[in-house]
Order: structure tokens, then sequence, then C-alpha cells
């Protein structure tokens, strides 16, 4: 991360960031310490759960901008320990090491560089929070970051947390954070919790509704909504590191996430803010489960913008839908949602997957955790959306039929989805005869029907109607 520029001189870390020294980075953190009732001399403590390529790039960019204020902020991050990185690896990290003359100086003045020489002839086996604390991540090793704090005891590393950033898969989140709450039960004053997780789980008892990591961390730790945010946007962890211009929208109650878009807003990370968190939270899953889909369609056509430019076309469609079920009324698929959607198709870890998958590259059978990716979250988001629309206590009137139905008929690229990742009973191809069938609906009338409000079941999030 780095500082405004007007004016300023700026200081070039050995990662290659820069840094200003105007005194505004001062003033953002001054506010929230302010804010959070912080006295003189205790830092604000910031804390990233979850170390994969978005979680650790998101807290290596805390440390880039904030960490040389350390009477004023800490800044660590928790990851597993045991990982062991295996040998390919452990070759290829070498080579990026030897690749990036800062990166090698930089290892070299701490002493660090011998056990990455060892590894690379396998006297040694390196560990992820070990090579962490150095800056790389196992799920990003071409993209070497900041120097880490990693701390890999759970209890250490959150109990006195200010700020919690969630970087876990929606899978873990609800475990990890009951752990947590076993830390915090003393604490007077609750922490402020960023989520980046981008996934939804379901529950079909004692009614059918869908969970969001807000709620799941709500539901673990008893830490308000009002303390609880969203962030999301169209951004790929490694591009952002890199520097590559992006924004993003944090989304929850107006007293945290106007002074934390301040505190994270920087020349080429944008950050704004919105009240809307369950329409953002909701497409941050859905974009992923719909990503697979255009990662197949993609493989299968030779990157036929034709192809492509339809399947978008119908997918969106049925986003813009499920959403409406969902909450009466939803932020528009624009702006900063219609573009995270777009890179998330385009370029995202779920859209890779499935091009892997319908070149045969990848199999259903190696499960959704992918050696240097992490935890592919499209294929449970697939599940828990087919498995909460398909109720038939949901049931909803079909436009045409004229009879009750359950919402997922009217998603048909959904219900593809799902046979093919989670039932299996057709191959990727098959994707294509759900974008073909001549019987499809024009895109345009789904969303008509979502935008009429009728459909709009404030149950499906918990909500009393």
């Amino acid at each position: 991360m780095v500082g405004t520029t007007g004016g300023a001189s700026q200081n070039v870390y050995s990662n290659g960031l820069v840094q200003n020294s105007n005194g505004s980075i001062e003033e953002k953190i001054d506010e929230l310490r302010h804010l959070m009732g912080k006295a003189e001399g205790d830092p604000l403590k910031i804390v990233g759960v979850g170390a994969g390529a978005w979680g650790s790039v998101f807290t290596a960019m805390l440390q880039n901008c904030y960490g040389h204020l350390r009477e004023k902020a800490l800044i660590r991050i928790w990851r597993r320990p045991g990982r062991a990185v295996d040998r390919a690896t452990a070759e290829h990290l070498f080579e990026v090491i030897n690749s990036r003359e800062d990166v090698l100086r930089r290892l070299i003045r701490r002493c660090a560089y011998l056990k990455y020489v060892e590894a690379r002839l396998g006297d040694r086996t390196l560990h992820a929070d070990e090579i962490l604390k150095d800056g790389f991540c196992l799920n990003m090793i071409d993209t070497p970051l900041c120097p880490l704090k990693v701390v890999t005891n759970l209890q250490e590393a959150v109990w006195d947390a200010d700020i919690l950033i969630n970087g876990l898969p929606s899978t873990e989140t609800h475990e990890v954070f009951e752990e947590i709450s076993k830390y915090w039960k003393e604490r007077i004053k609750m922490p402020v919790i960023v989520s980046l997780s981008k996934g939804v789980e379901a529950e079909l008892e004692p009614e059918p509704r869908i969970v969001t990591p807000t709620q799941m961390i709500n539901r673990a730790t008893g830490v308000p909504m009002e303390n609880i945010l969203y962030l999301g946007g169209p951004n790929i962890a490694s591009e952002i590191y890199n520097m590559e211009y992006a924004n993003a929208r944090i989304c929850g109650a107006e007293k945290w996430r106007k002074p934390l878009a301040r505190f994270l807003r920087q020349p080429h990370f944008v950050v704004w803010d919105n009240g809307d968190l369950v329409t953002h939270e909701l497409m941050g899953g859905l974009k992923n489960v719909y990503a697979i889909g255009a990662g197949m369609v993609a493989a299968l056509t030779n990157e036929s913008a034709t192809s492509k430019s339809v399947y978008f076309a119908h997918c969106t469609s049925e986003m813009i839908f499920i959403t409406h079920l969902l909450s009466e009324e939803p932020e528009k698929l624009a702006g900063p949602l219609l573009a995270d959607t777009y890179v998330t198709l385009l370029k995202g870890r779920n859209s890779w997957y499935g091009q892997k998958l319908a070149k045969g590259e990848l199999s259903l059978e190696m499960g959704d955790s992918i050696k240097g990716k992490g935890m592919i979250q499209g294929v449970s988001a697939v599940k828990a959306f087919f498995e909460l629309l398909s109720q038939s206590s949901l049931s909803v009137l079909h436009p045409e039929e004229n009879k009750p139905v359950a919402p997922v008929e009217l998603c048909p690229i959904l219900k593809m989805l799902y046979r093919i990742l989670i039932t299996r009973e057709f191959s990727s191809h098959a994707i294509l005869q759900a974008l073909r069938d001549e019987t499809m609906n024009d895109p345009r009338d789904r969303i008509e029907i979502a935008q009429s409000h009728v459909f709009y079941m404030p149950s499906l999030l918990g909500h009393k109607p």
C-alpha cells in the first residue's frame, strides 16, 4: 500500500513499494485509534487470520503502509503450522528468489537465504508458515511479499486484536471463529472484523437459509453485526500487490465502514464504502459459482468471445435473480460489483479451475483444495445455492408454465454446474448444452421477474418477513 503523493517525499522499500512521508498515513491511523479509544503507547493490533493469496496480500499491504509506525500499529498474521513445502515448489521458489535481486539481497541480509539453498538441494523441508515470515505465500510463490510477523498459535494471534481480517475460506470460517470465541470471552470491548471471504454455506433445517461468512462470524463469536464488515472488489491478489490500479468496497455499518475506507484507501487501491452488506457478500459467493462455468466455456470454445459473452449474459441474469430472492432492494449489478464479477470470470482461480477441468488437466477426484491455488470456493458455493434454491418450500410461480416450481428451475446454468461438479452426472461439455438450449429464455425476462419483487424471501437470510 502506498500513501497519497502530492508533493511528498518518498522512500522506496526493498520490495519496490513506495511509502510517502507527508504525514497523511499517521493522520489516518490516528483517526482510527481515536475511534477505538486507544491510549498513547497502546498500539493498534491488526491481525490477519488465514494466509491464502488475498489474505496474505492484504496483510502485507497493511504492513507496507503502517508497519513502520510500530508505536501506533502492530500487524501480524495467523496461519496453521506444519504445512510442508514439497520439493518441486521449493525448487521453483529458489528460482523466484534468484530472479529478484531485491528479494535475494533481503534474504541474505536477514541470514535467511541458506535454508532455501538447502531446500532446493533436497537437504531440508521448508514449511508454509516459515516461508511466509520471509514474504512467500504458498498459494502465490511467484509474487514475493514483504516479510511478515507470522503467528501459528491462534490464541496468541487473536486474543488482543483490535482489527481482525478474515482471510479464511467460507468452509473454514465458522470452525475457526468458534475457536477464536473462546479467547474473547473475557473481552470488554469487541474487535472490528473485516471479512474478505467470498463464499456461502446453506442450512436446510429448521428452515432453508443461506449463511454468509459475516453471519458465521456473528454466530460463532457474538461480535455484533455492526462490528463485522465485508470487503470485496475486482482484484487479483498478485496484481494488487504489484500495484496494478484497483478498487474495492467495504460494506457494513456506517460507524466503521467510512473510517476503515479512509484507512485502507491508497492511490493504487481505492476503497469506497457501501451500506449493502447482503448483496455484496452474496455476489462474492455467486461470482465464484459462475466463474467455474466461465472457465469451462472459455476452454471448450477455444476462448470464443461470442460464447463467453452469451454465457456472461445468462449467468449475470441468474445472479440478479438470486440476489432479488435474498434482498428486497439489492445493489444493482454495476460498478465495482459488475467489475468484480467480470474479473473473476476472466482470471480468478475459480475460472482457472473450470478451464483445467474442461481441458482434463484436473479432475474432480482431486478435490477443491488445489496445490498452488488454495481453496476453490466456487465448488461449495454451487452446492449451497443449489440445495437452498431447490427446496420445494421455496416455490415460485413459473412465468410461462404458470405453476409453482423451485427457484432453481429458473437458473439452468446453476443446475448444470451442480450436475457437473457435485453429482457428477455430466462432464464439463454439458455446460455448452445448457448454454445452447433453444428453449432458454431471454436473460432479460429473468431480470424483469426478479425486479418485480414478487419472489423476495427474507427468510432465506434468517430475516422475518
